[in-house]
């Protein structure tokens, strides 16, 4: 089993950043700041750089199995690792769809022949599944659609959402759009094929009804709950002040884009929840300031720009972000709006907690060597040409950030390497990704130190 020693990077926590040493053994951390004389089988030098815990991205669609010709594991995990993404937390929403414990071990099994990172995948919540929910281990959570989605896993009837609240013990988490409201702003708007429109079809009342409706059921019967993409300032008053049970994230594309974007962008910006007004944006990043909001995801689900060029309402909605959401953070952090701590808290820490991560998320003795060293100096421009999810786009093209993944080790083995910007980017080639681990007897984020 090799060591590794980091040498000389500043170590970033949640509660502060200071220069260390870290000994990597295997697969595992070993040691801060080892004996001096100790022995190593490789240096990495880190001097002017800082380390972080690997991003945990709790919340992509990887398209796999099912929809590859827009996105694939193989793809979306080398996008990761460039990104600083170490960690990934699956949707249910393939082709079949995970709603079944069988094809839920079918995806663990297909991951690991192909992931460069780390893997993990929700089971999907349908209307007559709640035997399969309750069978359910080796996942984050349960996932539900409160809204409109594809397949079978749109769970609308409130009988159906009572006894998956009542009767299963996983972490519960969902996808929050009123569909009564949607289909009546739909007939509404109909035959109008400015997809600004999209944002009025899915507008603030979608989605803080089904939040409200959601948080109500997590309250009645005392069961965990995760808001994903919260997209409207209005969301932040249901989900705070809820003791243990309601955590909260919000997505890049709903701090960074709003619909006076899309006159620039147009369907790259589609997106369901849809993209919210600027007030929103400030408030959900004011919130995210204020703890109110736990976690930064991407909702990463990209189709081809061929898809995404089809005349509103055909357009599909989604976009991919795993390998620029670390940048787009910590450029917030070179323009002063965050701290490099804040950002390890929403987008490592936070997500290991809410989800009872095992030995993830922190860098710590004993800790997953999950690793991603950033030069928060580094400016470098998102372009199409570059990325490496296999749908080729960014809706960040030609954008220039500050602060950037330079180095990614997942599970103590270096995936990623562009520490001379004037080389090309190395991928490592060979499979190093693993079955993410979680306790949830732990008891999430509030109690989970």
């Amino acid at each position: 089993m090799s060591r590794t020693l980091i040498r000389g990077a500043t170590v970033v926590s949640s509660a502060d950043a200071k220069q260390h040493d870290v000994l990597i053994d295997g697969r595992k951390i070993l040691d801060i700041d080892p004996p001096s004389n100790v022995e190593v089988d490789q240096v990495i030098d880190a001097t002017g750089l800082h380390l972080l815990p690997g991003v945990i991205d709790d919340q992509v669609h990887f398209r796999q199995p099912g929809l590859e010709h827009k996105e694939d594991l193989a793809h979306a995990t080398r996008a990761c690792a460039k990104g600083g993404v170490t960690s990934f937390l699956e949707m249910p929403n393939t082709n079949p769809n995970t709603i079944t414990v069988d094809r839920l071990h079918q995806k663990l099994e297909m991951a690991a022949s192909v992931c460069l990172v780390n893997y993990g995948f929700y089971i999907g919540a349908t209307p007559n599944n709640l035997d399969q929910l309750k069978q359910a281990q080796r996942t984050p959570g349960i996932k539900i659609f409160i809204g409109s989605s594809t397949g079978d896993l749109l769970v609308d009837q409130q009988e159906a959402l009572e006894a998956i609240f009542a009767e299963t013990t996983l972490p519960l988490t969902a996808h929050c759009e009123d569909e009564t409201t949607v289909q009546a702003n739909a007939q509404r708007y109909q035959g109008i094929e400015d997809v600004a429109v999209h944002s009025k079809i899915r507008d603030h009342q979608a989605a803080i009804i089904a939040t409200r409706r959601a948080i109500d059921l997590a309250k009645r019967h005392r069961h965990r709950f995760h808001v994903l993409h919260v997209s409207t300032a209005a969301e932040i008053a249901e989900i705070r002040n809820h003791g243990n049970l309601i955590t909260a994230e919000v997505c890049p594309h709903h701090l960074f884009f709003n619909v006076d974007d899309y006159d620039r962008l147009g369907s790259l910006i589609q997106m369901n929840p849809s993209i919210k007004n600027r007030d929103d944006n400030e408030q959900l990043w004011q919130a995210l300031l204020d703890g109110h909001i736990q976690v930064v995801a991407t909702d990463h689900a990209p189709h081809t720009l061929a898809e995404k060029n089809q005349p509103y309402p055909k357009s599909p909605s989604g976009l991919p972000a795993v390998e620029n959401s670390l940048a787009l953070l910590l450029n917030q952090v070179s323009q002063g709006k965050c701290t490099v701590s804040q950002v390890v808290q929403w987008m490592c820490e936070a997500p290991a907690k809410v989800w009872d991560i095992v030995d993830k998320g922190k860098i710590l003795p004993g800790y997953d060597a999950d690793l991603v060293l950033v030069d928060l100096k580094r400016e470098q421009t998102i372009l199409n040409s570059q990325q490496q999810t296999k749908s080729g786009w960014s809706p960040w093209h030609g954008v220039s950030l500050t602060g950037w993944a330079v180095l990614t080790l997942v599970n103590g083995q270096c995936v990623f390497r562009h520490t001379d910007p004037a080389q090309e980017p190395w991928f490592a080639t060979e499979i190093l990704g693993s079955e993410i681990k979680f306790d949830h007897d732990r008891g999430g984020y509030w109690t989970n130190s």
